[in-house]
């Protein structure tokens, strides 16, 4: 397959994923557990799907490679873990739009995390980005105030950005390593410290799903996690950095259009362009000529 031809692949493969990756909200609203149990099962799920892609592509050859990396993996897939429940539990208390727009403050927090901790200097421009994004937060909080179960739901959206921006520390702490392998090992990591958080908390309850709710948590760990997963990180190493950053946003928009359309849930005109805010300032810092975005699937 020619160059060409590995490119439209490529950009296949990333809008699909990134417009499965805005329907998840959806499907997780509809299955009758508590998020921690949702990301349990979506970590087993989705971890076993990938053991099986390492397998077969030969990829299980080089984890051993990942060994002395294991301690930062570890504290990652427990972050990615509790990030997803976090933003799951937003999805309890606002919308999907509100959850989904909250959440993609990270790009902001991983700019000043990486300022802080790795010492990057921060250019005009990441300032610039910073402030925009936090006045586009701050329209959003603004509006969503008073003590109603949209700040709540934004708080959560928040503290799943946080711990997003953990799980990217640590990959960038970690280096150049292949990324289905390193997100099966976080994925596993995850599900290792989610079972006894379930067990101590929620309990199990997956023997009271219905059919449509069983369906729904295989989507989002076969469809969502383990298949799009693959997708998404395959088509980073055939695409330049710009055009894999402009199509990540596809994620968030999708998931708006969805929440305002479909779910009918409201959403203001000034939230609305707070969420442009935040969007077009994390997208802006991240456009970096032949670097590809620096993210984890939502």
């Amino acid at each position: 397959m020619n160059k060409q031809n590995n490119q439209t692949l490529a950009r296949a493969q990333i809008i699909t994923a990134m417009t499965a990756f805005g329907t998840i909200g959806i499907f997780v609203k509809n299955i009758p557990l508590a998020s921690s149990e949702i990301a349990l099962y979506r970590a087993v799920i989705a971890g076993t799907v990938l053991f099986g892609v390492i397998v077969i592509t030969g990829r299980h050859k080089r984890l051993g490679l990942m060994k002395k990396h294991l301690s930062k993996l570890f504290i990652s897939g427990a972050a990615m873990g509790f990030n997803w429940i976090l933003l799951f539990e937003a999805y309890n208390f606002t919308s999907v739009a509100l959850s989904t727009l909250s959440y993609y403050f990270a790009p902001t927090l991983v700019i000043i995390a990486s300022a802080v901790m790795l010492k990057e200097r921060l250019t005009l421009k990441q300032i610039v980005c910073f402030l925009g994004s936090t006045a586009g937060l701050v329209m959003i909080i603004g509006i969503a105030g008073g003590g109603s179960s949209d700040l709540k739901g934004i708080l959560y959206g928040l503290g799943a950005a946080f711990l997003y921006a953990v799980v990217i520390m640590c990959n960038k702490i970690t280096g150049e390593t292949d990324d289905v392998s390193r997100t099966w090992l976080q994925i596993v990591f995850a599900a290792v410290i989610l079972v006894p958080y379930v067990a101590f908390t929620c309990g199990f309850n997956a023997g009271q799903l219905d059919g449509a709710g069983a369906v729904n948590v295989l989507i989002v760990g076969v469809v969502h996690t383990g298949i799009m997963y693959c997708f998404y990180f395959s088509s980073l190493a055939k695409l330049r950095g710009q055009q894999a950053a402009v199509l990540s946003y596809i994620d968030p928009l999708v998931a708006v259009i969805l929440s305002v359309l479909w779910l009918g849930e409201p959403v203001s005109i000034v939230q609305m362009a707070g969420g442009a805010f935040i969007l077009i300032f994390a997208l802006l810092n991240e456009i970096k000529l032949g670097k590809n975005p620096e993210r984890i699937p939502s």
